[in-house]
């Protein structure tokens, strides 16, 4: 049984993937708490998928990397890089009796964020990039750079982290099968009006 760990939180209704890196803007005293916190302490906190469809519960674990701006009001524009997933146990209206922001108590799924793509994942994807005229990659790249380079929305998201790792690679090979699909609609729709 994975150990509980007790971790600020963030509800958003937002999902970051793991390795990916996400602007945040803060305004909320209780979380200006948090990024004060963070910032000061050196610690991770949860953002937790505040939506009706998180069954399970789960959230991304992630730690400040900059602050790109404060304002005078106390407001910041930060950006945050996503560590982990976890799974939540308990939710808390405040972390502890000295804090505004909330908490929660979580597992985390210890994901490798740096693992690798199948060769034929690898190959499909570079093609696509191709296609899209994106040459320029991060090499090696990870099965979950690929799942944020396909832009997923937040339910594809949400389905692509609860698949075991065996399905996540079927999920986004046929997710690269269909922006191809798109792009062919798209280059064809170009031809037509061209024509025309």
């Amino acid at each position: 049984m994975e150990d509980v760990i007790h971790i600020p939180m963030f509800p958003l209704s937002i999902l970051p993937l793991p390795g990916e890196w996400v602007p945040l803007h803060i305004f909320e005293p209780r979380y200006r708490q948090l990024l004060e916190d963070a910032s000061a302490e050196d610690v991770s906190f949860g953002i937790y998928l505040s939506h009706h469809m998180n069954l399970a519960r789960i959230g991304s674990l992630v730690r400040l990397e900059s602050v790109l701006k404060q304002y005078p009001g106390g407001e910041s524009d930060i950006i945050v890089r996503c560590l982990d997933t976890f799974e939540t146990d308990k939710l808390q209206r405040t972390f502890d009796s000295n804090k505004l922001y909330p908490g929660g108590y979580v597992r985390y799924h210890h994901i490798d964020t740096a693992r690798q793509p199948s060769t034929i994942l690898y190959d499909l994807f570079t093609l696509y990039m191709q296609r899209r005229n994106i040459t320029r990659q991060v090499a090696p790249f990870s099965i979950y750079h690929i799942a944020q380079e396909l832009s997923l929305d937040l339910r594809d998201r949400y389905k692509f982290l609860q698949l075991a790792e065996s399905r996540q690679e079927t999920f986004l090979q046929n997710r690269i099968r269909y922006q191809e699909q798109l792009l062919e609609e798209e280059e064809k729709s170009k031809d037509f009006y061209h024509l025309n």
